[in-house]
């Protein structure tokens, strides 16, 4: 590792020292994925390629203090990266982008695209869902589930708390909720809500396997859904129960738990964050999750059962998520790059 990075470090001393002189590059997105399978391009697709590859993104900035290099599109003003998965990887990464004096981010907009377990109450696989609300799962007190007081429901509770649902503990935040803009959040799901997503075989099997639940049997389409960030990859119908209790605790009651994933709470912690310090503006900040898995099994497969089957065999609606993040975020993204006069100053509202 070490002559690599002996190598890289002066390439990136000098990209600064240049950028230095000629000013930093004003942008206009940034496309935030969390994961890639391989290279950036040419390989089997994670959520980034798409980006990469379709744009293109075709520019890259050495990023040695990341996860993965910075790569930009120079005529569309749009950048691009990958955190790594988790929610410790996308703080560092969005907080190591945020201040790196090659860029102005002072005006630019925020889209975090990717895959996600969904809710079949809300959804069904391949679907995007818009979050105006991120919900922390991990600042938690737990209790083994065999030694709860009789009166509790779980043993999961949240931090500094004096058990589940206390309504005391919502006095004050350790960064347990946060809501994004909801101007804007509407804005993006009118402009993609009549969009008509792709059908495939794999997705329409999957669905007959929760006959139970009428949402999760439409082909994948455009939602509005709220996100739970939490660092434990949970499954089962018990583990759903808490997660529509737990966003519905911390938003008193505004939010739907529809999305399940890890990173999106440190990630706009980190922007909260930078725009304290006027590098960002936390205002110009999208979430769009889509469909690859259920949060729970199919009638008649236990939870451990169907977890296991997933982790082997992929997720059915792998393909598709990824492919409807990449179609339903690039016609935001676009729009407000091949708009900028425009947005650059005025945040774009629902009409």
């Amino acid at each position: 590792m070490f002559p690599v990075i002996a190598l890289v470090l002066p390439l990136l001393a000098a990209s600064l020292s240049l950028r230095a002189a000629e000013g930093p590059i004003p942008v206009k997105v940034v496309v935030v994925t969390m994961f890639e399978t391989g290279a950036d391009s040419g390989d089997e697709a994670g959520e980034f390629q798409r980006w990469n590859e379709r744009l293109p993104l075709d520019k890259v900035f050495p990023a040695p203090h990341m996860h993965h290099d910075i790569h930009y599109n120079e005529k569309l003003g749009v950048l691009g990266i990958v955190t790594g998965m988790g929610t410790a990887n996308a703080a560092a990464n969005v907080m190591a982008l945020g201040l790196d004096p090659r860029f102005d981010l002072s005006k630019a907009y925020w889209l975090v695209a990717g895959i996600s377990g969904f809710d079949p109450e809300d959804a069904s696989l391949g679907s995007v869902a818009w979050a105006e609300y991120l919900v922390d799962g991990d600042l938690a007190h737990e209790i083994d589930a065999r030694e709860i007081p009789e009166d509790w429901e779980t043993g999961y509770f949240p931090l500094f708390s004096q058990g589940p649902n206390d309504p005391e503990r919502k006095s004050y935040s350790l960064g347990e909720v946060f809501q994004l803009n909801s101007t804007l959040v509407e804005w993006a799901f009118q402009f993609t809500r009549d969009m008509e997503l792709p059908d495939d075989p794999a997705l329409a099997a999957t669905r007959k396997l929760y006959p139970d639940y009428p949402v999760a049997q439409r082909t994948p389409f455009v939602l509005k859904g709220d996100q739970l960030a939490a660092m434990t990859f949970w499954h089962g119908k018990l583990l759903n129960d808490w997660a529509n209790d737990w966003t519905d605790y911390w938003t008193d009651g505004k939010g739907e738990f529809v999305s399940s994933a890890m990173e999106d709470t440190g990630t706009f912690q980190s922007l909260t964050y930078l725009h304290e310090a006027g590098r960002v503006d936390k205002n110009r900040v999208l979430v769009l999750r889509t469909a690859s898995n259920f949060t729970m099994p199919p009638t008649g497969k236990s939870a451990a059962e169907y977890l296991r089957e997933e982790q082997h065999d992929s997720y059915a609606g792998l393909d598709a998520a990824l492919e409807n993040a990449f179609l339903v975020g690039s016609k935001v993204v676009q729009e407000i790059s091949g708009n900028w006069s425009r947005y650059a100053t005025e945040t774009p509202q629902a009409k």
